[in-house]
């Protein structure tokens, strides 16, 4: 025999108390803690075996014809998820508003349904005038395309089981409610209750389901925290309100790697897949200047060419001025702080601004070296090539550390149509027709720079410092 007894569980971080409270004493989170039953056996009973409903198998008795990938005809949604969606599988798709989560979407499904498939768009946000509109406007009409202005749980359901689409889009997931669930809509037990629903009609269907998430203040999905736990992939869709470029990002995929990126560009007349998105983040100008370098970055497994810019100038006040931007501002301090102790390089003294083009955000350490360029480069007035890419991670004791990917990230360098690479010593697997400079340390890596950029200058002239006459030569 067991008998039943209660217990309140967090279902963001799965705290169990003894009874209820508003908040979490564990994570903080209001309204996060529901009542749960718990089965405790009494001391000397025994329970019955229970027979399986279905016995064990081998594995390779199992046939896999039915989880294979469908593409939906945007190559790089397709990168993300493996291939494409799998039937059956439950898709989140959760980033900011206005980031083009229902255009990307819509033009899934009208992809889906090009290629003679029927899908379902259902949307608890917009009626169904103003997606006809946004679907005129970025022409994304098809007649196996079907539209559903719902919120009911049930009546989508319904509109499942009338429409028989092979793909169903949930917009938002945050805007469904059911009747048979306490809770207002949107909340944590109502969006736990509506996201199991829609899984378990895709499980019995089938139907490969997409379902457009919300995101809280701080990025996070909005909802509990078992809600990334229910689905099968979980993607993020970001992007600068400011730049036409957007990103997804996978995060969770059973069905494939879960660090794959996509580049979308979002324009007034829709939204369309970058294959090469390398030269969205190079400045294009006709002769190379002072202070920029260009290094091979990793989002993901995808190797991305970006240019970093630096500035130097003579401060205005006592205090000099640091002015950061798509870089970490902690590890541009460090790097100053290398190159003024080991280079020798009278950076503190000035104010120092560092950008990279395009709203490219640089969090991967092997883009320290080309920082480090930049900066050196400015420092001493001299143009680096623009056929020359800097790769590494800059040390504390001003040594270069190797990083991995390499391979990539020289064959995309290559692909792109540089000469010649800046990388620490050790780098194995070169691509043919690119030259590989390697540098034990910082100075050795500025040095190389420095032959670089006077071999490539009409006129070569000696580095000198910006507090110094133009006559003093610099250390390295």
């Amino acid at each position: 025999m067991a008998k039943a007894r209660s217990q309140y569980r967090c279902s963001e971080c799965r705290h169990v108390t003894a009874k209820w409270v508003g908040r979490c004493l564990e994570c903080g989170t209001w309204g996060s803690v529901d009542e749960v039953a718990v089965l405790s056996a009494v001391r000397g009973s025994t329970r019955a075996v229970v027979s399986p409903s279905s016995a064990a198998v081998p594995i390779t008795s199992i046939e896999a014809d039915g989880t294979r990938h469908c593409p939906t005809g945007i190559d790089e949604l397709d990168r993300v998820l493996g291939g494409g969606v799998v039937p059956g599988s439950v898709t989140l798709l959760a980033g900011d508003p206005g980031v083009g989560k229902s255009t990307l979407l819509l033009k899934v499904a009208h992809q889906w349904a090009a290629s003679g498939r029927r899908a379902l768009y259902v949307s608890g946000e917009e009626s169904r005038g103003q997606i006809r509109m946004r679907a005129d406007r970025t022409g994304c009409s098809d007649d196996e395309l079907y539209l559903a202005a719902e919120s009911d749980l049930h009546a989508v359901l319904g509109h499942i089981e009338a429409v028989q689409p092979t793909l169903v889009v949930v917009d938002s997931v945050q805007t469904m409610c059911s009747t048979d669930t306490d809770g207002v809509t949107g909340g944590v037990t109502q969006v736990r209750a509506v996201t199991a629903a829609l899984t378990a009609a895709a499980k019995t269907t089938g139907v490969p389901l997409i379902l457009v998430g919300h995101v809280t203040k701080d990025g996070a999905i909005a909802g509990p925290r078992s809600l990334e736990h229910l689905v099968d992939v979980v993607l993020h869709f970001e992007g600068d309100r400011n730049s036409l470029l957007r990103m997804v990002r996978g995060v969770k995929n059973r069905f494939g790697a879960a660090d794959e990126v996509g580049c979308f560009l979002l324009q007034d007349s829709g939204i369309e897949g970058v294959a090469d998105a390398s030269g969205l983040f190079l400045d294009q100008r006709p002769q190379p200047v002072s202070g920029t370098a260009i290094t091979v970055t990793l989002d993901g497994k995808r190797p991305l060419v970006g240019e970093i810019q630096a500035l130097l100038a003579e401060p205005s006040g006592s205090s000099p001025r640091r002015a950061v931007s798509g870089i970490d501002h902690a590890r541009a301090a460090m790097i100053a702080a290398v190159l003024e102790k080991h280079a020798r390089l009278k950076i503190a003294v000035n104010d120092v601004y560092l950008s990279t083009v395009g709203g490219m955000r640089l969090t991967d350490p092997s883009s320290d070296l080309a920082v480090a360029a930049a900066l050196a480069s400015a420092y001493v007035d001299l143009p680096m090539p623009a056929t020359a890419v800097m790769i590494g991670e800059v040390g504390l004791a001003g040594d270069l550390r190797r990083v991995g990917g390499m391979e990539r990230r020289l064959a995309e360098a290559a692909r792109q149509g540089f000469t010649t690479a800046l990388v620490p010593s050790g780098t194995d697997a070169v691509p043919p027709g690119l030259r590989v400079l390697q540098a034990p340390t910082i100075v050795a890596a500025l040095e190389h720079m420095l032959n670089l950029g006077e071999h490539r200058s009409k006129a070569p002239t000696r580095p000198h410092r910006l507090d110094a006459p133009p006559t003093e030569h610099n250390d390295w």
